[in-house]
């Protein structure tokens, strides 16, 4: 009587394949992940520049459409909304558009004013042009309002 003593089981050679082809599954892996993260860290970034770009946009059509005097001071580069209820004052610099109380993070190249269709330095203002920094890819954010009679008086 024979008896057969062989236990069936995996060889030592066909375990250290199927861990070789983990391993090489489980790097690659983490290596998508990481080229994910690095792209949502990417996106998450455009999307935050695009909406300061864009709360920048509506705060100042808000203001033009809502003021009737508006005044450039291009020594202190202030923008000066006026009406008879009250005032509002932005600020340029290269890094940032402070107004009031709000604080645009925005990297800006150049500050264009317009009156009545000419470009101006100081003066009464019926149309703005901010170009961006190349870090904003040089975006242009253009504003304007229809002149009133309220522009020409004094």
């Amino acid at each position: 009587m024979k008896i057969n003593s062989k236990i069936n089981a995996f060889t030592v050679s066909e375990i250290v394949i199927v861990l070789i082809l983990s391993s090489i599954v489980v790097g690659l892996a983490f290596s998508v992940l990481t080229l994910v993260q690095k792209h949502m860290t990417g996106i998450q970034y455009n999307f935050t520049k695009n909406t300061e770009l864009n709360k920048l946009d509506q705060s100042l059509s808000l203001d033009f459409n809502k003021h009737h005097h508006i005044y450039f001071d291009e020594v202190e580069q202030t923008l000066k909304f006026k009406n008879e209820l009250d005032s509002v004052e932005y600020l340029f610099d290269k890094t940032k558009i402070i107004k009031s109380v709000d604080t645009f993070l925005i990297e800006i190249d150049d500050v264009k004013v317009y009156f009545d269709g000419y470009s101006i330095i100081n003066g009464n203002v019926d149309a703005l042009k901010i170009t961006t920094s190349k870090a904003y890819q040089n975006q242009l954010i253009f504003i304007f309002k229809e002149n009133d009679a309220a522009q020409f008086l004094n």
